[in-house]
């Protein structure tokens, strides 16, 4: 068949379908794009010709930043479960590099999306392009190098005939849950319009099963020997129990051994906050009950978790000399660390094996007194009544009191994060949606995007402080344009509300982290900027609700969630308001040496902290 590559490109992606439980479904659902002259007569031709002649089935929807159509991606992936993804076009140059903090937060999350960026021309005829990084190194390097570390797959295709062997391999990363992340097929500006005859079965319907690697039964056995030994041990459930659909193995394994069950950013929601195992985010951000179980644990179970540093509080939260680990995780990467007894298998496939291999052995563990008094801390927070200005716990208790059980909250970064893991009451394995693995500023509403997507039928929340919402807000306009429904929750607090409260106990005493005048001191210590969020949200297309009380925001989410487009909700809170303590510790490094008094303060605690941190050997 005559196609250009760009042609050969759609029509092959169109053909692409994941399987797995005997549930057949789109590979690549779809095409996220910005046009420039490197791809608009390659990639934007191939993609008009599929729409108006309907020789291909790949919907293009146009975005308005690169960064932030890979964030839709990466959120529509999670979303799916790792079963469906999206791809997404950019022209040469800037276009391409813009994609590459995208790609990043895609491979650290082992979320699967496709990108692919324009290049250079691979014949080099008009050499240097606009655009085009002249390296003395070689005349084979482009910007476009940078994606390599950043890509669970990489491909440079210069040449027609080596296009079916990029495009499968770039399949086989994709729907490998244990290696997957970002793809990245480089395409020259000039070879997407270059015709080529490709063999017909390259666009034959493929299917991809998406195995569940059952466990190894020797390294079962050795784990649950292990574990019949354990006098408390601590269970945590990171996102693969969640990716996996494992959330009814996992209420089976921990009502079958009583074994109370922590969670990740990742894994929250694995099973429901009020499961009667249920003892709430572990670590940093944690709360006190998971984080004293932490400590005491000599057995810990991981199990679809990579041990953030979160996770672990920087490796101070696992106190027992003598803890042993025990992880089930599709990827022995991660199996294997805090040099673990590994199963590695998919977590529905390991938690069965597990449950099955212990024969009835059971714990107790005393934690509920605990819990209904951390719970009682959680319903204070959420109903703090601060003032003049409302806390930011009572912004996220309003908006969980408002979220249905099927509905889902997008957050990535901030104060907010830390404050969710901790205060947030997930009854659904999709309700709670925070990108923490990369943490990344703008991620909220073009994630937000990607998760309404990928499951139309949910309400989708975005909750975004000033700060992201100032680095990237552009894809309101993109769902104005597509009529899809998002309610955005955007919390004013004049600065870095994270940072701020971070640099203070580092000693930074909040520098640079104030959203205000430069005042006579040369600080910014003025007055706060005259800033209308909310008026620019109006004019990105957006109805928007202003909000002064928890009351009117509670009123706000109400109509919010009853409107049939884009909304947002809009209030002001106290950054300095108080929130619980997780009684964690996170490792930020602090001046060994310093003329502030604030600094020295700041690193004898530190000191103090560092003497808790251990290796797990």
């Amino acid at each position: 068949m005559r196609l250009t590559v760009g042609q050969a490109v759609v029509r092959f992606l169109a053909n692409q379908w994941t399987e797995r439980d005997g549930v057949e479904q789109r590979a690549i659902a779809g095409c996220f794009g910005i046009f420039g002259h490197g791809n608009v007569a390659g990639l934007g031709q191939a993609l008009l010709q599929a729409q108006r002649t309907g020789e291909a089935d790949l919907p293009y929807r146009l975005a308005r930043n690169e960064q932030a159509m890979v964030h839709a991606a990466a959120g529509f992936a999670r979303m799916s479960n790792r079963l469906r993804a999206m791809a997404c076009t950019a022209s040469i140059g800037p276009g391409s590099t813009n994609m590459l903090t995208g790609a990043a937060l895609a491979t650290v999350n082992r979320l699967p999306v496709l990108l692919l960026p324009s290049d250079v021309f691979a014949t080099r005829v008009a050499s240097p392009v606009l655009q085009e990084l002249e390296s003395p190194a070689g005349y084979d390097v482009s910007v476009n190098d940078a994606f390599r570390p950043l890509s669970a797959f990489f491909d440079r295709v210069w040449r027609p005939e080596q296009l079916p062997q990029s495009l499968l391999g770039a399949m086989r990363v994709l729907t490998d849950p244990a290696q997957t992340g970002a793809v990245t097929i480089c395409l020259p500006q000039d070879l997407q319009a270059e015709a080529y005859d490709f063999p017909d079965a390259l666009f034959a319907k493929r299917v991809w099963h998406v195995a569940r690697p059952a466990a190894e039964p020797a390294f079962v056995e050795r784990a649950a020997a292990v574990l019949r030994g354990a006098r408390k041990p601590l269970l945590i459930a990171g996102g693969g129990v969640i990716y996996s659909e494992a959330s009814a193995e996992l209420d089976r394994f921990a009502r079958g051994t009583g074994i109370p069950v922590a969670d990740t950013q990742a894994g929250k929601g694995a099973i429901s906050w009020d499961h009667p195992n249920a003892v709430g985010g572990v670590g940093s951000t944690g709360t006190p009950v998971a984080n004293r179980l932490a400590a005491e644990a000599d057995v810990v179970i991981g199990v679809g978790t990579r041990y953030s540093d979160f996770t672990t509080a920087s490796r101070t939260a696992f106190q027992n000399p003598d803890v042993t680990f025990v992880n089930i995780n599709v990827a022995s990467f991660d199996a294997s660390k805090q040099a673990a007894y590994p199963i590695v298998a998919d977590a529905r496939a390991g938690l069965s094996a597990l449950l099955a291999a212990l024969d009835g052995s059971t714990w107790a563990s005393e934690h509920a007194e605990e819990v209904a008094s951390w719970q009682a801390t959680v319903d204070r927070a959420y109903h703090l009544g601060h003032g003049p200005l409302p806390s930011q716990t009572e912004v996220i208790g309003a908006v969980n009191e408002a979220c249905g059980a099927r509905d889902v909250v997008v957050q990535a970064a901030g104060s907010l994060p830390g404050d969710l893991q901790m205060l947030w009451r997930a009854r659904d394995p999709k309700q709670y949606h925070v990108e923490y693995g990369y943490s990344c500023m703008g991620f909220e509403i073009a994630g937000a995007l990607g998760i309404k997507l990928a499951d139309p039928t949910r309400e989708v929340f975005a909750m975004v402080g000033d700060g992201s919402y100032l680095m990237m807000a552009q894809e309101i306009v993109t769902a104005v344009a597509e009529g899809i429904k998002l309610v955005v929750v955007l919390v004013q607090n004049h600065g870095f509300a994270s940072i701020g409260a971070l640099s203070e106990s580092l000693g930074s005493q909040r520098f640079g982290t104030s959203y205000r005048y430069r005042g006579e001191s040369g600080d910014y210590d003025g007055g706060h900027l005259p800033v209308d969020l909310a008026a620019n949200a109006e004019s990105l297309g957006a109805t928007v609700i202003r909000c002064r009380t928890i009351a009117d925001l509670a009123d706000g989410l109400k109509r919010a969630r009853e409107a049939d487009r884009l909304t947002v909700v809009h209030i002001e809170t106290d950054p300095l308001a108080p929130v619980p303590s997780s009684e964690s510790w996170w490792d930020v490094p602090v001046p060994e040496v310093s003329s502030l008094s604030s600094s020295q303060d700041a690193r004898a605690v530190y000191d103090a902290a560092k003497r808790r941190q251990r290796l797990y050997l």
